[in-house]
């Protein structure tokens, strides 16, 4: 395959990627999403943590399937012995499938949780 081919090849190869549809997350609010929420499952106080008296604020961000299947949950702030077992509840929730233009959606929520004693 000569030099010429093979970049004729490529541009053409990016063409077509670039014109093929792409499932975008979109963006819900936490108001939004735990509006949503069809199974709800409350986050342990890590039993470590509440000996130590850790308290603070958790945030995730909680990938969401277009059938409401949590599909990833990813720690954006809070300390670790807090977030292992909010990861583990947030893992189990369900929501009802997030629209856009009418048409069941994968999206992103942030969710805040609050650990006090």
């Amino acid at each position: 395959m000569s030099l010429f081919q093979f970049r004729t090849a490529a541009f053409v190869l990016f063409g077509v990627l670039c014109a093929l549809p792409c499932a975008a997350e979109m963006r819900v609010a936490q108001s939004d999403a735990m509006r949503a929420v069809l199974k709800k499952v409350q986050p342990d106080y890590n039993p470590i943590a509440r000996q130590m008296r850790v308290q603070g604020d958790v945030e995730v961000e909680a990938h969401v399937s277009d059938s409401g299947e949590v599909t990833e949950v990813k720690v954006l702030s809070g300390n670790a012995l807090l977030t292992s077992t909010v990861v583990k509840a947030v893992r189990d929730w369900r929501f009802q499938p997030f629209q856009e233009n009418g048409k069941a959606s994968q999206a992103v929520a942030t969710l805040r949780f609050s650990f006090k004693l």
